[in-house]
């Protein structure tokens, strides 16, 4: 089971969210196989994480590289990103 839930998804795009009630455990390090750009629908304190760099907010859009390790991790209310299929 997925740590989040698919909410839109089509050939360009994927609305994802993240629920507020999430054990933070379930938020695993994880490579995509394509090269995809994130950007929070809402204000958040979630942030974002790349392996060997410190957390980033979502105050603008961030690149993830095909293959390269990376995280979210928890803040408080539910996360909505899009993520844009590169």
């Amino acid at each position: 089971m997925q740590p989040y839930t698919d909410i839109e998804v089509n050939n360009k795009y994927i609305i994802r969210e993240f629920s507020q009630n999430i054990d933070p455990i379930e938020l695993m390090w994880h490579r995509d196989d394509e090269n995809r750009t994130i950007e929070s629908l809402r204000e958040t304190d979630w942030k974002f994480q790349f392996d060997n760099s410190l957390p980033i907010s979502f105050e603008d859009h961030i690149f993830i590289p095909r293959h390269e390790w990376h995280r979210v991790i928890k803040g408080t209310g539910n996360l909505l990103l899009k993520i844009h299929l590169d």
